[in-house]
């Protein structure tokens, strides 16, 4: 198996090391400089692993598929979700990207991890003891999960109706068409593309443009510009040293998170 994933605070990355580790697979971040339709090709089986926001999978997760879709073609699949609270159908809205059949699913699970949202009023950062204690039931179902799919047991989690109605609610506000990899005009991921802001703290250090995952932030005549290519990962706004990035909301955080 070949683990395949796009983590922006970590909590993903976390959650990909975990079923490489339990499998014994290779694992690669779709950030590396790497020859992936090669590295798909060579594998029977592969895992991807994104967060989901607002039911929708990542933009830049999304172009991957698109882009490796033939490589992809006939081969098994493992799919690995983190949310926060619930995703509906974040795990099987991948496949809206593919045609039907193009591939064959053997696993999909969502795991509960903390919020890296903190500029939210009502949403308090986690505490250390319950971020741990989330991490240790990661580990329980991810070690459940690989045994499962090493023993042949198929469990796609977010693929009854009821799931898709939920992901379909949320998922048109977020993004719009789940078939479509581009941004639906006037979702709220279309909004974000130039939503990325600095406030008059920010020393210009380069943190945030060096971490980008889409290299849509760099310095500008001793200033941070942004190339209006935010997919709303939040590393940014929870690496800043200064919390001087926003996206979107534009409320200074009062926390950051950062497991990776």
């Amino acid at each position: 198996m070949l683990v395949l994933y796009f983590s922006g605070t970590g909590n993903t990355k976390y959650i990909a090391e975990l079923a490489a580790a339990n499998m014994g697979a290779k694992c690669l971040s779709i950030e590396d400089e790497t020859d992936y339709a090669a590295e798909i090709k060579a594998h029977e089986a592969i895992a991807v692993c994104y967060p989901i926001y607002g039911s929708r999978v990542p933009r830049n997760m999304r172009e991957f598929v698109v882009a490796h879709a033939e490589a992809l073609k006939g081969k098994k699949l493992a799919i690995f979700i983190t949310q926060w609270i619930f995703s509906g159908d974040g795990a099987r809205v991948i496949l809206d990207l593919l045609p039907p059949g193009h591939i064959k699913v053997i696993y999909a699970e969502h795991f509960f991890m903390p919020n890296n949202v903190g500029n939210i009023p009502l949403i308090r950062k986690a505490k250390d003891k319950k971020i741990e204690k989330c991490m240790r039931r990661c580990e329980m179902k991810m070690q459940r999960t690989c045994e499962n799919i090493k023993n042949g047991v198929v469990i796609k989690r977010g693929f009854s109706a009821f799931s898709r109605f939920l992901g379909k609610l949320q998922g048109k506000l977020s993004q719009g068409n789940s078939s479509n990899p581009n941004t639906s005009p006037g979702s709220l991921e279309h909004k974000a593309r130039n939503g990325v802001r600095f406030n008059n703290d920010c020393t210009s250090c380069g943190l945030c443009a060096r971490r980008c995952p889409v290299k849509n932030l760099e310095i500008r005549e001793e200033k941070i510009g942004h190339n209006n290519n935010c997919v709303m990962c939040y590393r940014c706004v929870n690496l800043c040293p200064h919390k001087a990035v926003t996206v979107l909301l534009h409320r200074r955080p009062k926390w950051q998170y950062w497991l990776g």
